[in-house]
């Protein structure tokens, strides 16, 4: 067996020598050049030449000085390879990157270590050798990255990396038979040490082809196709590997020495080969379409098919685009790659890109005299792409299908699909198939911008009615300067009258002030304060009677509580009830008896606002007090009881009217006392 070997690690670090140049020719003709996975591919590669090159030149110590060594620093360069492919991590979850990084960083101090007291024979090996340890340690290693890789990476991504995975997982698992069988016997094993370079060698085409997947960058039967499918697959797998034992077998009858060798390169290669077949969307295609044409009488599922499709529209996944879920959910039923999505523009002039998933973004858009846009108004369901003539979007990969996505009779946009993976048979069942689809996304779309636009809707109405609240509130501002104004003409003289007046129009300035402001945010951004109600209505009803000239009595009240509101928007609240109270008393012709009573109630400060107005009937009460825009005085803007109301609900308060034709009103408001719990 000793003999062959010096054959077969030469044709290793050769093929590994032209992968490495292959993968550099590859990225110097894109002109962008390597990449830093690049970078780290071809090291590895190189590495894993010039490792067979060294155990060619001394195949009797292959775990001693310089093979030695190079084999640790090839797995350490396919680990670090391994790392920079790892997708970023989920929001909040835990830095798997870090985790297999430092677990590498303490398995290389282990390979350093036994690098520089490598045993210098492949006899007397134990597990407490650094040398087999390191090995062991950096297979385990492996096999752990590869696993995280592979499963931590996106549906759409693994068809770019299985290949890679299957190679780097059946390297580095003959690694682990093969050093772990040298514990268990205490050496190495001639036949697999041979077998070594065989399998080694055996995947290097499905690395480069992996370097090349990321270039480019009557009666029907009711039996389950999961069942019938994977059962296929089974024993396809047994009829395999039986023909795998069969070669191995006629090898072992024509010489022992090569019967062994055979069997374990036969064994490794047609395990490489049906995991290939297992991972591959193409295989898996074919084998789907040849049972599914034998078996069934229909193509497809439409449970599941119907199952699939709306789970994989209504994913709770965040970081899943919309235009990612409705491609995924159509590409899916033809086998296709991937997709791109077009929309209907808001200004009808053609289709503008929404989206595409594993193909570029098309920086076009569809104008409406476009021939494709054409044949699908002109009420063709699916349109399959002719390869002779022009293709739908110039400079863009060749695209195969495009379906309509049709919404009340209207065409709102369309998906362009790429050829499938595999040869896929057109027919009747799969367009309508494709068109329900069609339409189920159209409708899906549809109400996703009717979503978004009751939202802006909804954000314009918020501005409007503080805009509405800012203007009335200015209004009452406005008035108060005009009979400050109309008082001044008769006590301009009076030093009493000008200290007062300098009071009102420095308190009339902030006030405005604060309410621009106010319309740069809404109502609930503005904090909470602890306001003491006694204090500030004094204060209110103190300009009032500067402004207006009419006093308002304020009860006796041994309340001492303060509640939880933004100040402003209680002085809002009690100016537009106190100013209210006014009017009414003043159309009534009965000035002077507004009259304001503070309590305490079941944890809750009471206030109280009594005129002797007009008074208004249950009925006005009922259907317009509270409607905004809706006024019984000829100068109401109908925004002030709607505010007032609005504002002490916000701050889970309460208002109650109660009026008397013709005897007076009284506004009863009841908001929680600060050490009282807040609830909505």
């Amino acid at each position: 067996m000793a003999w062959i070997v010096p054959f077969l690690y030469p044709g290793c670090a050769a093929a590994y020598l032209l992968l490495a140049l292959f993968v550099a020719l590859a990225g110097r003709k894109r002109g962008s050049g390597l990449t830093l996975s690049g970078a780290a591919l071809v090291t590895a590669t190189l590495l894993t030449a010039a490792w067979a090159a060294a155990v060619a030149t001394a195949p009797e110590t292959p775990l001693a000085a310089l093979p030695g060594g190079l084999e640790l620093a090839r797995d350490a360069a396919w680990y670090g390879f391994g790392l920079f492919l790892l997708p970023p991590p989920a929001p909040g979850a835990r830095p798997l990157r870090r985790t297999l990084l430092g677990f590498g960083v303490v398995v290389l101090a282990i390979a350093i270590g036994a690098a520089i007291i490598s045993p210098a024979s492949d006899t007397g090996l134990t597990l407490a050798s650094p040398a087999i340890a390191a090995r062991l340690g950096f297979a385990v290693a492996n096999l752990l990255l590869v696993e995280n890789l592979y499963r931590n990476s996106r549906p759409e991504r693994r068809w770019h990396i299985n290949l890679l995975c299957i190679a780097l997982g059946a390297l580095f698992a003959y690694d682990l038979v093969l050093y772990g069988d040298a514990v268990l016997f205490r050496r190495l094993s001639p036949p697999l040490f041979a077998g070594h370079a065989i399998v080694a060698t055996g995947l290097a085409p499905l690395i480069a082809l992996a370097a090349l997947r990321n270039r480019k960058h009557g009666i029907t039967l009711q039996v389950s196709r999961s069942v019938v499918f994977h059962t296929t697959t089974l024993v396809a797998s047994g009829l395999f590997l039986l023909a795998l034992a069969a070669a191995g077998e006629v090898f072992r009858r024509f010489g022992a020495n090569w019967g062994t060798l055979a069997e374990i390169s036969l064994l490794s290669g047609g395990l490489v080969v049906i995991a290939v077949l297992a991972s591959s969307g193409s295989a898996r295609s074919r084998l789907k379409s040849l049972v599914v044409d034998h078996f069934f009488t229909t193509r497809y599922d439409y449970r599941r098919e119907w199952m699939r499709f709306i789970a994989a529209l209504s994913t709770p996944d965040p970081a899943v685009a919309l235009h990612e879920r409705v491609l995924r959910a159509t590409a899916e039923v033809v086998d296709s790659p991937g997709g791109v999505l077009f929309l209907r523009a808001a200004d009808e002039t053609g289709f503008h890109w929404g989206g595409s998933l594993n193909l570029p973004p098309a920086g076009v858009m569809l104008a409406s005299d476009h021939p494709l846009l054409a044949r699908l108004d002109a009420g063709e369901t699916v349109v399959i792409a002719d390869p002779d003539a022009t293709p739908w979007i110039e400079g863009f990969p060749p695209l195969w299908l495009a379906v309509p996505l049709v919404h009340a009779e209207r065409l709102i946009g369309l998906i362009l699909l790429p050829p499938p993976r595999a040869p896929f048979r057109l027919d009747g069942e799969v367009f309508t198939l494709l068109r329900t689809i069609g339409q189920q996304v159209a409708v899906f779309i549809a109400e996703q911008r009717a979503t978004q636009s009751l939202v802006e809707t909804r954000h314009l109405r918020e501005y409007g009615q503080r805009f509405a609240f800012v203007a009335h509130d200015i209004k009452n501002v406005s008035s108060q300067l005009s009979l400050l104004l109309a008082n001044a003409e008769f006590h301009l003289d009076n030093p009493d009258f000008q200290r007062d007046m300098l009071a009102t129009v420095r308190t009339a300035s902030t006030k405005i002030t604060a309410l621009l402001a106010r319309l740069s945010a809404s109502e609930g951004d503005a904090p909470a304060s602890a306001v003491a109600p006694l204090e500030r209505i004094a204060a209110i009803a103190a300009t009032l009677r500067q402004s207006r000239g009419v006093a308002i009595a304020i009860a006796p009240s041994r309340h001492g509580g303060k509640i939880a509101m933004p100040l402003e928007a209680f002085d809002a609240v009690i100016t537009h009830l106190l100013d209210n109270a006014l009017d009414a008393e003043e159309s009534a012709g009965r000035p002077g008896h507004v009259q304001v009573r503070i309590s305490e109630e079941n944890s809750a400060v009471v206030i109280e606002i009594s005129d002797r107005g007009t008074g208004m009937t249950p009925d006005f009460i009922r259907d317009e007090l509270f409607r905004p825009f809706r006024s019984s005085k000829r100068t109401g803007s109908g925004i002030g009881a709607f505010q007032a109301r609005a504002l002490l609900q916000n701050a889970s308060g309460s208002l109650h009217v109660t009026s008397t034709p013709g005897a007076g009103t009284t506004m009863r408001l009841s908001l929680p006392l600060l050490n009282t719990p807040v609830t909505a």
